[in-house]
């Protein structure tokens, strides 16, 4: 049995669901019509607008990619902005690093 999903993540994924609503309506596509261009059913995309949380991610990926906001799944969390995961990295970082002997010193 899976454990319930925290408050934080269904409201997450409701408001996805619903953007997508609403980007799909400001565009003038239909529900069938997105459905068509994802490669879903249409129950799945009524679904994914209501913010289902058993909808698998790689439909709202879809939706993003029709979009064209998939960047914006791609830059979620970028290692290379993650702040927190960073700093963890840096904390661990060695006071200083001494050459092997005999070895070379390492520079390029």
């Amino acid at each position: 049995m899976t454990p319930p999903l925290p408050l934080p993540v269904e409201r997450a994924i409701r408001k996805l669901g619903s953007d997508i609503s609403l980007a799909r309506r400001r565009r003038h596509i239909s529900q069938a019509s997105l459905a068509e261009r994802m490669g879903a059913s249409l129950s799945t995309v009524r679904r994914m607008e209501k913010g289902d949380v058993k909808v698998p991610i790689h439909f709202f990926a879809r939706a993003l990619h029709v979009f064209g906001e998939i960047r914006a799944l791609e830059h979620l969390l970028d290692t290379s902005n993650d702040e927190i995961g960073l700093t963890l990295m840096d904390e661990h970082l060695p006071k200083r690093v001494r050459s092997k002997s005999g070895g070379s010193s390492g520079a390029l």
